[in-house]
């Protein structure tokens, strides 16, 4: 293999995940697991991230179709969509938080309404239950039913049969018993690491150890197997070190590879897709800082709400928000090099990428409103 430089790991970044469209099953099965998020800015994340990867993909089209593939909402380092076959390396899930006797009782009167009515809606559970309000994660207010019925499919009672509106509907859930045997344990836990590892790649060394402790949210009940699992990964894995720096991978990938070469496209990426999730990692491959900023106060934005990295070639040279204004799309762009690139070829990819998303998000025309400086669409 050939010296491994930073240009390599950052071209391997962007093409191992960003392959050619495919079937949305098949891209759920090489991606392992897409991360969901419930802004819709101007689309939820998940399908975001499917559009680059689903042939002719348009938003909610994941959502339409989930009732009918071997594909589950679950818990891994976050909430999102994998292929159904995972389950069982993370279930039964042994939360650390154990329910008080009232939870539990709660719980248990809950499941069997719904073994009854089959699914349900967290509507009809609440008017059933009415167990009142409670404080949420946020600061804000939410149903103590909802917090319950969120509480029952981590614990894998509850699965998500499908969405109506963007609306969880739950069904009755039953995992098979597993080995429990410390062996069985820590092949399971090396499945997981390989099931991360396989998403985030290449990994400098502080977020391997950093996505592998994430997986204590899917698989708390495997924390010391995954600790095992990671000591044991460092030699298992490949890797090089690069300014400094020890990076990995797949032992059967080759970052430097010609196959990495970039295609001369833009592509607006969503905060959580696999090329910018791991912040540590975006910093280290472009040299600048880019931040999720929904939850920071407007004053204090710099990005903007939902600000897409805005990936040109195999470089992220800044960011977009896009929003819907009148039925129109309408884009407006920030540059780290505080104006757009004036390669050639750059202003009609981002045209393209903007069309792009017009499609995707089933617009009658393409019709974009430019704004912001250097979007430059005609």
């Amino acid at each position: 293999m050939a010296r491994i430089t930073l240009d390599h790991l950052r071209r391997y970044a962007v093409a191992r995940t960003l392959t050619s469209p495919t079937t949305l099953l098949r891209a759920i099965d090489r991606l392992g697991f897409v991360q969901a998020d419930p802004i819709r800015a101007p689309a939820r994340a998940q399908d975001l991230i499917l559009r680059h990867r689903v042939k002719d993909y348009l938003a909610g089209d994941l959502e339409r179709r989930y009732p009918r593939l071997p594909v589950e909402e679950d818990c891994l380092v976050n909430y999102g969509f994998l292929p159904r076959r995972h389950l069982a390396l993370m279930h039964p899930r042994v939360p650390h938080r154990v329910w008080d006797a009232a939870t539990r009782r709660r719980a248990e009167e809950l499941l069997a309404f719904v073994r009854e009515r089959k699914r349900v809606h967290p509507r009809e559970v609440e008017a059933h239950f009415a167990h009142g309000r409670i404080t949420n994660y946020w600061g804000g207010s939410s149903a103590a039913t909802t917090h319950l019925l969120d509480g029952m499919h981590y614990r894998g009672l509850l699965r998500v049969a499908r969405r109506d509106k963007g609306i969880r509907i739950y069904e009755a859930a039953a995992h098979p018993p597993v080995d429990d045997s410390p062996a069985a344990q820590a092949e399971r836990a090396a499945a997981l690491m390989e099931l991360v590892v396989r998403q985030y790649a290449p990994l400098p060394a502080s977020s391997l150890g950093f996505v592998v402790r994430m997986l204590d949210y899917g698989a708390p009940q495997l924390g010391t197997a995954v600790r095992h699992a990671l000591r044991g990964a460092r030699e298992r894995l490949a890797g090089a070190e690069v300014d400094g720096l020890w990076w990995y991978w797949p032992a059967d990938e080759n970052p430097a590879s010609r196959r990495h070469l970039p295609d001369d496209a833009v592509r607006l990426l969503a905060p959580f897709d696999p090329v910018v999730w791991d912040r540590t990692r975006f910093q280290l491959l472009w040299g600048w800082v880019y931040k999720f900023e929904a939850y920071t106060p407007a004053a204090q934005r710099r990005f903007g709400y939902y600000a897409l990295p805005m990936l040109w070639r195999d470089q992220v040279i800044g960011w977009a928000n896009l929003s819907l204004q009148g039925g129109r799309l309408a884009a407006a762009a920030g540059y780290v090099e505080g104006a757009a690139p004036a390669e050639p070829g750059f202003h009609a990819a981002l045209t393209e990428e903007l069309a792009a998303v017009g499609r995707f998000l089933g617009l009658e025309r393409e019709s974009l409103l430019a704004a912001g400086q250097g979007i430059g669409v005609s």
